[in-house]
């Protein structure tokens, strides 16, 4: 499956899906002018890749795949779109494709951090959660 990379932008952000090198990376700010259009295309390649991954065995050093989340903000219409990519990454840990969820977020961001448990609660995917150094 081919790589689909973004770079970052003052508005969006970076966005790494290399299943490769299995580099799974989305960092940044998160407010684009046009969330939709931006996302869409993540969830696509999102979509492909389960789809992909389904008809796969868990063949040892595939899995388990380790997708980061390392935000330093998003406006709440990216937040339904990110809520979107735990929902698919959920699916594909629910069907025996182990997914680990690393949320980063600063030590003094209390905020960010209840919004990655909040998003793990409502996806049903366990995250671990990883103070920025």
């Amino acid at each position: 499956m081919k790589k689909l990379i973004i770079e970052s932008t003052l508005n969006s952000p970076r966005v790494i899906l290399d299943p490769e090198k299995k580099i799974f990376e989305f960092s940044g700010e998160s407010r684009p002018e046009n969330v939709k259009s931006f996302y869409m295309p993540v969830l696509e390649w999102l979509e492909d890749f389960a789809d992909e991954l389904s008809g796969r065995e868990s063949a040892s050093g595939k899995f388990p795949l380790e997708f980061h989340f390392n935000f330093e903000y998003f406006n709440s219409t990216s937040a339904k779109f990110i809520l979107d990519i735990f929902k698919t990454l959920s699916k594909l840990n629910s069907k025996g494709k182990p997914i680990g969820v690393k949320w980063h977020y600063e030590a003094d961001d209390e905020d960010m951090l209840e919004v990655g448990k909040e998003m793990s609660r409502m996806s049903k995917l366990p995250f671990e959660y990883v103070v920025k150094s």
